[in-house]
């Protein structure tokens, strides 16, 4: 293991490669939480990485060395890497895997000589106690120096009283199987947890190894990292973009699959946004950076994927004291049971209810629930990752399956925020394009977003030749002569003020009347659009039974407009910020205590309500600073559907988190009353701790797909 020196600077995050127990996990926690010195300790078992904050930075080298202490005390054989996570099998000594297959062969091979010969006493003895040596001898080791060290109920002191208590009544084989058993359902347990930890960290596989920096001169490959903003980077086809920028040339199609989940590829040409992390398909792209790579957008995934295992869910934290207390209990029910029924029943013998007991101590061991439920949770937050949703904790992503009320803002959540022309009304001697056509004329040196939404409807070159006496009416529209027509296009003020009769109208929407020649000609309606998905994300809400309400600073009328159309529960208008944050108190008022309430919003000018409600969920984060920063979950598209597919995925965690609950303490349950009847074998205890445990694994890799 590597020793830290003097010279280490103050690292805020330390990777414990070859970490596989979950319960020494805890013990490292809890130890270095209770040093000096540092603030918010985190130790995340599924990315085997410990972080911290160093209150003064002086203090680096200290720190280092008693964290050092603490986790070669608890677990000696693991590897202690402070500037990256290191590959775990280099760090490995081969001499020290191939002298444990030695071992571990040569004492198989003692055990079954021992099951399938015949000897005079004795040899079987002398054969099974080196086999027990040679297979279980290390862990009798780490249990003894663990007692020395106060850490007394641990698997290993489990399995060598059970197994040391198996000899002790003559039952040489039991007392090898438990070790034997034990120690290889120890390496599947250990495959399962790193296979599940490589698919987790696969799922996010999205950190670029190197940027092409462009100079005068040449380009040359260098670590993201030292790139600044205002350089120029080159990406070739297949090359993840590494930062955040503008495109300055070239022509391409983006794979943007693994930050937003879509499959949809993006063209890109110059001009164009470009973010860290997509693939670039096809074409030779000159990026000029906008963002360094910590402000990066796949830097700021990254860390939100991978301290989310620090704000555990409720039932996670429920497992951690679950276990503390339940083995300490279950061993004294296992003397318990080995000493009262000799003492009391007359005729019960003493080494028939010691073997009832030694099964207690077998199956107690509660890794499979330890290990299994976060690793559940880190399953799913990877998932939901993969499908472009990041959610900053287990505790969020479980709150989900809690959800009795969503509050969506409008503008950018259910719509699109982008203004349109969605209606063009003529009299019968104009038609649509020529009324489109006097309407982009007249609005063509206006940079309002209504008048932008008008020339891009038209579509065509403006010829500013035909254009004559502009005139602007703040507030009301604008008088123009185009091509020697006199065009008045603006509101039904403006037109009641020339004397000209026009309808009312009642729709979403801002209305642009226009008259030509002072004759009424028809109007235009501009409206923000409604995304394609709200409606039916609405309805699937409803059949959830989930109450969905809008609070929006728009009009009551384009409000509650876009609440009928869309079909949402209830509606309040013409809101000011503050006035949001209000009305969302009062729902929370109106849900159940164990209920959540949602808000989604864009995560800009919502940071405040996002921040009061139970959960945040910031909609179209991408490249969105204070979206990440005000939300706790993140939509990486414009979606409103992209709800339903999280609220799945809380549903499907949650599902696997109480099936492994469930099954691990219904096979120990089982287990222990049949091994207090005398009916259940050391073998079946053997399951019991082990085989639930890999099984518990197993089904929790369910929750990434």
């Amino acid at each position: 293991m590597n020793q830290p020196s003097s010279t280490i600077p103050a690292y805020k995050e330390i990777y414990l490669s070859g970490l596989c127990c979950p319960q020494c996990a805890e013990k490292i926690r809890t130890q270095v939480s209770r040093l000096g010195g540092i603030n918010s300790p985190n130790l995340d078992f599924v990315s085997q990485k410990l972080t911290f904050e160093l209150v003064n930075p002086q203090d680096s080298a200290m720190i280092i060395q008693q964290i050092t202490d603490i986790v070669t005390a608890i677990e000696p054989d693991i590897h202690l890497a402070f500037a990256g996570k290191p590959d775990q099998e280099a760090t490995e000594n081969p001499w020290t895997k191939r002298l444990y297959y030695i071992r571990m062969g040569a004492g198989i091979a003692l055990f079954i000589l021992g099951l399938l010969c015949s000897f005079s006493a004795p040899i079987p003895f002398a054969v099974f106690l080196t086999s027990y040596i040679l297979i279980g001898g290390e862990v009798i080791l780490h249990a003894i120096k663990n007692i020395t060290k106060g850490q007394v109920f641990d698997e290993n002191f489990l399995m060598s009283v059970a197994s040391i208590g198996a000899f002790a009544i003559g039952e040489y084989p039991e007392g090898v199987a438990v070790m034997l058993f034990y120690q290889i359902g120890e390496a599947f347990q250990e495959l399962a947890v790193n296979r599940s930890r490589k698919s987790i960290t696969k799922l996010m596989d999205i950190r670029p190894d190197f940027a092409n920096l462009k100079t005068s001169t040449t380009v040359r490959k260098v670590n993201p990292e030292v790139v600044q903003v205002g350089d120029c980077i080159v990406v070739k086809p297949g090359e993840k973009i590494p930062l955040d920028g503008t495109v300055i040339e070239g022509y391409s199609v983006l794979d943007t699959a693994a930050l937003t989940g879509e499959s949809l590829p993006q063209d890109v040409a110059p001009g164009h946004a470009v973010l860290s992390g997509s693939i670039n398909k096809n074409g030779l792209l000159t990026i000029e950076v906008t963002k360094v790579f910590g402000e990066s957008t796949v830097s700021k995934i990254l860390h939100l994927v991978q301290t989310a295992g620090s704000k555990k869910a409720p039932i996670e934290n429920f497992i951690t004291k679950f276990a503390r207390y339940y083995t300490p209990l279950v061993v004294s029910a296992a003397v318990l049971l080995a000493l009262i029924p000799p003492l009391c029943i007359s005729g019960a013998e003493f080494s028939l209810w010691l073997n009832r007991a030694l099964v207690f101590l077998v199956v107690s061991c509660p890794c499979a629930l330890v290990i299994s439920i976060p690793l559940s949770f880190f399953g799913g937050i990877g998932g939901a990752s993969k499908n472009g949703i990041l959610i900053k904790g287990s505790n969020y992503l479980d709150a989900l399956n809690m959800v009795e009320t969503i509050v969506f803002d409008k503008t950018g959540t259910l719509t699109k925020g982008v203004f349109k022309v969605t209606t063009v009304v003529t009299e019968k001697e104009w038609t649509a394009d020529e009324l489109l056509c006097y309407a982009a004329y007249a609005e063509s040196n206006s940079n309002h977003p209504i008048a932008i939404s008008i020339q891009k409807a038209y579509g065509k070159a403006i010829d500013p030749q035909k254009i004559t006496a502009y005139e602007e009416i703040a507030g009301k529209g604008i008088r123009v002569q185009v091509s020697g027509k006199l065009i008045v296009a603006g509101n039904h003020r403006l037109l009641a003020d020339e004397h000209i009769t026009v309808p009312a109208v009642e729709t979403y929407g801002t209305v642009v009347y226009l008259a030509i020649d002072m004759q009424y000609a028809g109007y235009l309606v501009i409206a923000d659009e409604i995304k394609q998905d709200s409606k039916q994300t609405i309805a699937a809400l409803k059949t959830l039974g989930i109450k969905n309400v809008m609070l929006t600073g728009d009009t009551k009328k384009a409000g509650e407009k876009v609440a009928a159309e869309i079909g949402l529960d209830q509606v309040y208008t013409e809101l000011l910020p503050h006035q949001k944050v209000e009305q969302l108190e009062r729902l929370q008022q109106d849900k159940t205590p164990q209920g959540t309430l949602v808000f989604v919003g864009d995560g800009i000018n919502d940071a405040p309500v996002l921040a009061c409600s139970d959960i945040g969920i910031a909609m179209g984060g991408v490249g969105s600073d204070a979206a990440i920063e005000a939300s706790d979950i993140v939509l990486m598209t414009d979606e409103p559907s992209k709800l339903l597919k999280a609220l799945a995925i809380a549903k499907k965690t949650r599902t696997i988190v109480m099936e492994n609950i469930v099954f691990a303490l219904g096979v120990k349950a089982v287990i222990l009353i049949l091994g207090a009847m005398g009916i259940a074998t050391m073998w079946a205890a053997v399951f019991g701790d082990v085989g639930v445990a890999i099984i518990a694994i197993l089904n929790a890799m369910r929750a990434m797909r």
